[in-house]
């Protein structure tokens, strides 16, 4: 700041302390942001004042050693000045504040609180239009109004009383508060008052444990500040902020924080939110700076919310965002995260895409922006990114809609990458948290995708891949086979020795149990051997009669059985179609069983 305006606040601040020798408030954000500052400040207190200006001081002020404004010795000695009901008290190893005791807070106080803050917030919204020049004329009000916000956190604690903030008016007031215009009059006054203490106010009071306190009062509060298109103007005041500005960058994380909670106990808000503003901004903000905070934004904002998260993700489309994860996506191709954070931001984006991928005509776009090739060169580099980027494969491939996607992999050599993936599972699976199982379950869910959606020389170029090197890789899916054979026959086991089990005791099963058992069979590895018997009866009935030979052949080598085959892609043809339309799931039923007749 000029002199000028350290000569202003020095004036001010001075005036203020001696008018308040009883020190009737505590405004908590004032801050003495240099030595000059303080400075003018001890001049213009006059000798018979100090004890009193010193005991202000310290009430107002929080004072920072680090800028040598005042010392730990300076603070033990104007501690005799202190008396009930105020103490000193430290929070950080630079930072000593003198706050004051808290009071009994009832509904009557709430009310009163409320009442103030109206009144104050009021005042200070008619003076700056009366002296719209003149920042003297209204910083009382200003420091008067952060006063109150600051004591009105104590709300935060009492979420059954959140229905005072609506019937009050206080929730269309702290919003009114969150659309000043940021002049340079706001610039000046911002060294000293905290422009954010609203959105700190509004982070404590939708506090996700405090919510859940009182549903009833939550329910009324989120109402109310959606009501007030409270998330357009959270975007708009995040507009405003650098955060290359630690204090500013603080804010925008209360910011997102506000919303995260909100969505968090309303997931249906999430369109809303995304509609007012939040997604157009998160997507800019990621291709700049704090790519951390906005992907671990973004991923919950899009992921699959019933009923209406179509909305969230063809907005989404529409405003160029698989373009922007594929740009942020593209720096991990050949360079592996830096850090554990730069890890977590790669797979939150790589979580967005695979969410993004859900509707059809995203998976045009990520066509269109040249993402299979992306995925595959990730798949050939061998980085930490090669795990992402097959599971963004398997969701780009899978069932009809993908059929585009299938024919283009195979157009750019993707038959080359994909089956060395298939042939061996990389050792370094475990290193990036990714299970053997979950690793051959994306590639098999790959190939089987290929063979279900290719057509003509696409598809020829893929079965000719199994008769390759005398067909080992026919070999390699009747190993996988018999693998998850195994771990799925043990675990039926299990559950049959725990069905005798309750049968024994008389209790029943229900249709929860029998869901809990299947689960259970799943996470065994029933749905990665249902994909690969699905494969084996396909490249039976390719025509090539080599493969359908090897398959039988190496059946009856292992003490196989077809009929377990078939068994088993019954009940897969049974599950099938899970979200789509009737039509659809009967004619995919007929076209397996058709492919069982000739098995």
């Amino acid at each position: 700041m000029s002199d000028d305006c350290n000569f202003i606040h020095s004036h001010y601040l001075a005036n203020k302390l001696l008018s308040h020798q009883g020190v009737k408030r505590i405004p908590f954000s004032l801050k003495f942001t240099s030595f000059p500052t303080a400075r003018n400040c001890w001049q213009l207190l006059s000798a018979d004042k100090v004890s009193v200006a010193l005991r202000s001081v310290c009430c107002c002020c929080s004072c920072r050693l680090s800028k040598g404004i005042f010392s730990p010795f300076f603070l033990l000695t104007i501690s005799q000045f202190f008396s009930p009901p105020f103490f000193l008290f430290t929070f950080r190893p630079s930072l000593f504040l003198l706050i004051k005791q808290a009071e009994p807070v009832d509904e009557s106080s709430v009310k009163k609180m409320i009442l103030t803050f109206e009144k104050r917030s009021y005042k200070n919204q008619e003076l700056r239009i009366k002296f719209p020049d003149n920042p003297e004329k209204f910083m009382e009000t200003e420091l008067d109004l952060n006063d109150i916000i600051q004591e009105m956190h104590v709300i935060a604690t009492m979420p059954d009383l959140y229905h005072l903030l609506v019937e009050l008016n206080a929730v269309h007031s702290l919003l009114g508060l969150l659309s000043h215009e940021n002049s340079d009059i706001l610039l000046l006054i911002d060294q000293w008052i905290d422009l954010d203490s609203v959105v700190d106010l509004l982070q404590e009071l939708t506090d996700i444990d405090t919510l859940h306190e009182s549903e009833e009062g939550a329910e009324v509060l989120i109402d109310a500040l959606l009501e007030g298109q409270v998330v357009a103007l959270l975007v708009q005041n995040m507009e405003r902020l650098d955060e290359q500005v630690k204090e500013e960058a603080d804010g925008v994380y209360n910011t997102l924080a506000i919303i995260e909670n909100m969505a968090e106990f309303r997931p249906g808000l999430c369109t809303e939110a995304a509609q007012q503003g939040l997604m157009q901004w998160l997507l800019k903000r990621i291709k700049v700076r704090n790519r951390l905070t906005m992907s671990y934004t973004l991923f919950p904002l899009i992921a699959h919310i019933p009923g209406n998260g179509i909305v969230i993700l063809e907005l989404l489309g529409e405003m160029d965002g698989i373009d922007v994860l594929l740009q942020q996506l593209s720096v991990f191709k050949r360079h592996n995260p830096a850090t554990a954070e730069e890890q977590e931001m790669m797979e939150n984006l790589f979580d967005s895409l695979c969410s993004c991928l859900m509707l059809p005509a995203n998976r045009d776009r990520f066509l269109r922006g040249e993402g299979l090739q992306l995925m595959n060169l990730m798949l050939r580099e061998k980085k930490m990114s090669r795990t992402s980027a097959l599971k963004v494969l398997d969701h780009g491939m899978i069932g009809p809609e993908g059929t585009d996607n299938c024919h283009k992999f195979v157009d750019i050599l993707g038959l080359r990458t994909i089956f060395p993936l298939f042939m061996k599972t990389p050792k370094k699976m475990k290193k990036v948290g990714v299970s053997e199982k979950e690793h051959e379950e994306h590639v098999c869910s790959i190939i089987a995708s290929m063979l279900r959606n290719l057509k003509s020389q696409q598809r020829t170029r893929l079965l000719n891949k199994f008769t390759e090197n005398d067909c080992e890789k026919v070999d390699r899916l009747m190993e996988l086979h018999f693998k998850y054979l195994d771990a799925v026959q043990q675990a039926d086991k299990r559950i049959e020795g725990e069905k005798h089990d309750m049968v024994r005791r008389g209790e029943i099963l229900d249709d929860s149990m029998e869901d809990e058992f299947y689960l259970r069979r799943l996470d065994a590895g029933l749905f990665v051997l249902q994909l690969i018997c699905y494969i084996m009866v396909e490249i039976s009935n390719s025509g090539i009669s080599q493969l359908q030979q090897r398959v039988h052949q190496i059946l009856n080598l292992r003490g196989g059985s077809v009929k377990v085959v078939r068994h088993i892609m019954r009940e897969y043809a049974e599950s099938i179609g899970d979200g789509k339309t009737e039509e659809f799931k009967e004619a995919e039923q007929k076209r397996i069983m058709d492919l069982l007749d000739n098995f």
